[in-house]
């Protein structure tokens, strides 16, 4: 149980490094979360504070979700720990990671909606899922030009095909599959909240979009 409990946290302090805060103080000089959306998220660095940081922000939080899969999965090693519990330990690894960056203990609990970190676990809890969710949304969003819709809709995509996919699981395999299935319903769950506001402005119609001009 204290295994579990140490990954978690430490995922949860992983995640908590919000990058978009950090560049932004030190090469825009401003704190994201007081510009545009308000939100500490890659998005919202793209329109305040341009491409590069963007990129920057984009690349960094989604190693977060990578990170926090990486020591889930030394913990497992270190303790010799059969492939149910390594399972568990990666799925912990990955809600917490997500949780960490939603409310970021370093930066007052107000941070980003957590899809780059999800992007960089379900990755590395299962490349086959991960690029197809990442395809998915890349489409979605070139289509519609809004980063929510293809946010909110790979999400919910993610169980879908967790449901069907019961290989190239990183640990665990099929005799985890039922916990990766309850896994993905959780951090869809999280990210779909973490995007209320923006449903509610895609009902209304009053969603941002973005320019690919600029």
């Amino acid at each position: 149980m204290i295994n579990y409990f140490v990954v978690a946290i430490v995922a949860y302090l992983i995640g908590s490094v919000s990058f978009s805060v950090i560049f932004t103080k030190r090469f825009a000089g401003f704190d994201v979360r007081e510009k545009g959306s308000g939100n500490a998220g890659t998005t919202n660095v793209l329109r305040t504070a341009g491409k590069g940081l963007a990129a920057l922000t984009l690349l960094c939080d989604l190693l977060k979700g990578v990170a926090a899969v990486l020591v889930a999965l030394l913990v497992g090693e270190m303790i010799k720990a059969d492939e149910q519990v390594r399972a568990i330990l990666v799925q912990l690894a990955g809600i917490f990671v997500i949780v960490g960056h939603t409310f970021p203990v370093f930066f007052k609990f107000k941070g980003g909606k957590g899809v780059a970190t999800a992007l960089g676990v379900i990755l590395m809890v299962n490349w086959e899922v991960g690029l197809i969710c990442l395809v998915y949304a890349l489409i979605l969003i070139a289509l519609s030009r809004m980063v929510s819709i293809g946010s909110i809709a790979t999400a919910i995509l993610y169980p879908i095909l967790c449901i069907f996919t019961n290989v190239n699981y990183i640990v665990g395999g099929q005799q985890a599959h039922i916990n990766y299935v309850i896994y993905a319903v959780i951090m869809a769950i999280i990210v779909v909240f973490n995007h209320r506001e923006n449903i509610k402005r895609l009902a209304q119609g009053t969603e941002n979009k973005l320019s690919f001009k600029k």
